[in-house]
């Protein structure tokens, strides 16, 4: 199978569409095949009537790594942003997890870094096993944010939570994530499907129409000064030197 082919596996059942990343052997990194697919997929399921929740996970050990860093290939990263090539697809999803009118839940299996992190808060929901390790690792590799999380992050943790975990790039745990709020519940993996059955359940047995209404409004009021946070992270420059030295530590 051709490596561009069913990055993102769909599968609806009882009005609940599970859009799973699966590149399970390099845990689910992100690419710019498997965003265009999974932007597709939301798509597809948004105009589905039958579905009322959308679970977002990964297959196998990991949600997401993160960025596919080998996958960038010879693209200088100046300025440690990860470029258009990955910036608009990228950017495509999010907008559309946070405008789709169903309620839309991250079922965080495994490992959750940087990208994958911005995927995650940019759901209605996210669920996480303790046993999850999550972290903002942009500044480890001589990276900046573009996809939203120097606005996302501040609002869910608060600034001086936000500050110390960019700062810092340490991982932590599914039990902080519950804890800061990033999550709404932590539970041990083996009962991590249940506890999402359990949320899905109690969410669908609500008003679809009110659903939708609730997400719009809570959107909007998020969106009072965050426009222009937002435009003003994807716009601005940064010096940043050392970025293709690190990648290519990495690689």
């Amino acid at each position: 199978m051709a490596d561009n082919e069913n990055q993102v596996l769909v599968q609806v059942h009882n009005g609940v569409a599970t859009l799973t990343l699966s590149r399970p052997s390099v845990l689910n990194a992100i690419t710019r095949e498997m965003l265009e697919q999974l932007a597709t997929a939301i798509d597809t399921v948004s105009g589905d009537p039958s579905v009322r929740v959308v679970v977002l996970t990964g297959a196998g050990r990991a949600f997401s790594a993160g960025v596919d860093l080998k996958a960038l290939g010879g693209r200088s990263l100046s300025g440690g942003g990860v470029g258009e090539y990955l910036d608009l697809p990228a950017r495509e999803v999010i907008e559309r997890l946070t405008t789709i009118p169903q309620i839309v839940i991250a079922r965080v299996n495994g490992h959750c870094f940087t990208g994958a992190l911005e995927l995650v808060l940019a759901c209605d929901l996210a669920i996480v096993a303790l046993e999850a390790k999550l972290g903002d690792t942009h500044a480890k590799w001589g990276l900046r944010p573009s996809w939203g999380m120097s606005q996302r992050l501040i609002r869910v943790v608060g600034m001086s939570r936000a500050r110390e975990l960019s700062y810092t790039a340490r991982t932590f745990s599914g039990a902080e994530a519950a804890e800061w709020g990033i999550a709404v519940r932590s539970v041990p993996l083996d009962e991590l499907d249940d506890a999402v059955n359990e949320v899905v359940d109690a969410i669908t047995s609500n008003s679809r129409g009110s659903l939708a209404a609730y997400k719009d409004l809570y959107r909007r009021a998020l969106d009072v000064g965050q426009s222009e946070g937002l435009s003003y992270e994807s716009s601005t420059d940064f010096s940043i030197e050392d970025t293709d030295e690190r990648i290519a530590r990495f690689k």
